[in-house]
């Protein structure tokens, strides 16, 4: 049930950063690189003044209205510890409409961003669903590496004291010792597509064993070019399954994709707006000085804690990261270069505050939930809108406030 609020709401455009002028946002704009190719690339200036001068006088809220709280949940009573121990009290919308879908066997659609819970949405049902009949498989598709990892992280924690074992299988780590631990028998398999295919046509991943196939992020993953991929997947799954199919936009090709995959499914859609009010969003002209001097200026700043700097190529991320370190600032890269351990390091020292600024490519632009990052600086400009929303995201979640800076020449 949700319900209408009206609230005065002013946002304030005094802000010690703001030097926008009036450039305007370039879609898709190109200009050449050093070999002489054109790059496209999307100009968020006049996202960035809007988000600064907008001002509304009244917003109509959905103020959502839970249904359920994770106490009323038809679940085990060793789930239902693991949730509490977490600190989980009150679901998430996405969490308190598609769980009991899950819990009747529903195939469902969820239809919402990254950071609204339902990673957890869909992990929680079938933690049940398998307490229920050990027999059971779920067969889980993400888009990267590094989500997958989030998934199974996650789910170590809600299985915590319960007989429930699982397999990632990702590129970038030993494919035999994948092997090895599918020939043992896992509850949960995790990973991309292309090594779920890989291990498939192997003949070491059989798709009839699992029950339930959980395709998360599913926009993201035919961006990245997946298509092919996820459509031979469900070419050969079992034709009696559960299908769950989550993705933040509905396009045609998603929508094609949706309709291979499921059978009379569930719509659940829980979508905030694009660029949260809890992010600040501004911009930086350089006046003639370099970035890497502005950047070394601002971070020298007491509240940029947690920094997370996007640039657009692996190469030139590798040299800012050292460029920093130089001079003194604890700095690290992450790209798609690197093995799947150097990245996961990566990660793992700039969520535990070992290093202070994380230099990306748009790698962990989306699906991966780093939290308290205080700032995204966008060293380069993103290549589209889509990608400069999905970048600034990294910042500003749940309760939280953050800051989103642009670099302009």
């Amino acid at each position: 049930m949700s319900r209408q609020r009206s609230h005065r709401h002013r946002r304030s455009n005094n802000n010690s950063f703001s030097n926008a002028g009036g450039q305007q946002a370039q879609s898709s704009h190109p200009r050449g690189n050093r070999n002489g190719n054109r790059i496209k690339y999307f100009d968020p200036t006049s996202v960035i003044l809007q988000s600064q001068t907008e001002t509304q006088q009244i917003v109509e809220n959905d103020v959502y209205e839970n249904r359920n709280n994770f106490v009323d949940f038809e679940i085990s009573p060793e789930l239902k510890r693991n949730i509490a121990d977490r600190g989980y009290k009150t679901p998430t919308p996405i969490q308190d409409q598609v769980i009991p879908h899950i819990l009747k066997g529903k195939d469902v659609v969820g239809i919402a961003n990254t950071g609204t819970g339902k990673t957890a949405a869909f992990l929680i049902p079938l933690i049940e669903k398998i307490i229920q009949n050990p027999e059971e498989k779920v067969l889980i598709i993400a888009p990267t590496r590094e989500l997958a990892v989030q998934i199974r992280d996650e789910l170590k924690l809600f299985i915590t004291g319960i007989n429930i074992y699982s397999t990632l299988t990702i590129g970038g780590t030993s494919l035999n010792r994948q092997i090895e631990h599918l020939k043992r028998g896992q509850s949960f398999v995790i990973g991309t597509p292309g090594r779920i295919k890989d291990l498939n046509e192997r003949r070491k991943l059989p798709f009839d064993q699992f029950g339930t196939i959980v395709l998360d992020e599913v926009d993201r993953m035919l961006d990245m070019g997946f298509i092919h991929d996820i459509k031979r997947i469900i070419s050969l799954l079992p034709a009696v399954r559960t299908s769950l199919f989550f993705s933040a936009t509905m396009t045609p090709i998603v929508q094609e994709v949706m309709n291979d995959f499921l059978h009379d499914p569930i719509f659940v859609s829980v979508k905030t707006q694009e660029t949260s009010t809890n992010v600040i969003q501004n911009v930086i002209k350089m006046n003639g000085r370099s970035k890497l001097d502005v950047l070394h200026e601002l971070l020298q700043g007491d509240s940029f804690e947690k920094v997370l700097v996007f640039h657009r190529t692996k190469h030139a991320a590798n040299k800012l990261a050292q460029k920093l370190t130089q001079r003194g600032i604890k700095a690290n890269a992450i790209h798609g270069n690197k093995s799947q351990n150097q990245r996961q390091r990566a990660l793992d020292e700039f969520k535990k505050n070992y290093v202070k600024v994380l230099i990306a490519t748009d790698v962990v632009a989306r699906g991966v939930d780093i939290k308290n990052v205080t700032h995204v600086i966008n060293y380069d400009f993103p290549e589209s809108y889509e990608s400069y929303v999905h970048r600034i995201g990294r910042t500003g979640r749940a309760d939280s406030k953050g800051v989103a800076l642009t670099f302009v020449e």
